[in-house]
């Protein structure tokens, strides 16, 4: 069960305990109005997917009350500013066309500012399990010094060590044990255990794209896209997908259906090479185990049969 998530000034306390940069430890600013033109999105965005009714909402909000909550910004050079949380609210002061914001003014690094931004939509409610996977890996390949790829790795070697399945040239060295780092940037989330975030969620990163996009847009629940990517057929698999979305199936509706298209294929099938050998190899087995040989009846009808297959054979 996912653990209570803590509120982004718990996280972001926590996050940075060890070690604290310098610039996170200074007191944060007063809010203060800036030019939104003057506000820049930073190049790397952890965020990627917008909820548009939840953002038409939040528009709206914005016309009757303006900006309720400061953004929080870094410096750049020539009294510009990078936005480091507050996407939703910066686009939508752009929609009503504000010409100032609330910020808070804070000196950050790049890398930083990335690492509060990341905190900052990790704690999101509505947080798509794609985005939340996306997310975690982008915060743990910062704090290890790594890339996504080589997280990715490490997580699995991870997940194999604790679960004993261990395949190293010295397993006495064991990844866990070196990883401290993974284990607080869990803690400190309150998402999850990293056990059961390379068990539920590194497998959607594999997805097909069709239903990594609908489950990214909050379309589907990740058990049932999961169950969907079993089906090896594209067209039978997208088509599935549209049937799930626009019927909203349930899991076991959705199951029943993925063993209806593996009974129909294998009905299509009964006529391929593949099919026969399977079929031949089957019927050996059982006539060998069976009584037939003390039945002569069956005995005779047997050899017909055989020197009809023998003719077969010889003629290929």
């Amino acid at each position: 069960m996912a653990q209570k998530r803590k509120s982004l000034d718990e996280s972001a306390l926590e996050f940075f305990k060890s070690p604290i940069p310098e610039s996170a430890e200074a007191p944060a600013k007063a809010a203060e109005l800036v030019a939104l033109e003057l506000i820049h999105l930073p190049k790397q965005q952890p965020r990627r997917y917008f909820d548009a009714r939840k953002l038409q909402s939040l528009v709206q909000s914005v016309k009757e009350h303006g900006i309720l909550e400061p953004l929080l910004v870094r410096p750049l050079s020539d009294k510009q500013y990078e936005l480091v949380a507050g996407e939703r609210r910066y686009r939508a002061a752009k929609e009503v066309n504000l010409s100032q914001v609330p910020v808070v003014i804070r000196e950050l690094s790049e890398s930083e500012a990335l690492q509060l931004a990341l905190v900052e939509n990790l704690q999101r409610e509505d947080l798509n399990p794609v985005e939340e996977t996306e997310g975690v890996l982008q915060l743990l390949a910062l704090k290890l010094s790594l890339t996504v790829d080589e997280v990715t790795s490490r997580l699995y070697r991870m997940y194999n060590e604790v679960k004993g399945n261990v395949n190293s040239a010295n397993p006495n060295v064991r990844v866990s044990d070196q990883d401290p780092t993974v284990q607080s940037v869990f803690d400190s989330l309150g998402l999850m255990g990293w056990e059961s975030f390379v068990k539920n969620r590194l497998p959607l990163l594999n997805l097909p794209p069709e239903l990594k996009e609908a489950l990214s847009r909050g379309e589907i629940a990740y058990t049932k896209a999961q169950a969907i990517a079993r089906v090896k057929d594209e067209q039978e698999r997208k088509a599935l997908l549209e049937a799930a979305l626009n019927e909203n199936l349930s899991l076991s509706q959705i199951k029943e259906r993925i063993a209806s298209l593996k009974d129909k294929s294998a009905d299509n099938n009964e006529g391929e090479p593949s099919s026969l050998r399977s079929r031949m190899a089957t019927a050996y087995t059982k006539a060998k185990k069976s009584k037939i040989w003390e039945d002569p009846k069956k005995q005779k009808r047997l050899k017909k049969l055989l020197a009809e297959l023998e003719a077969l054979v010889s003629e290929g």
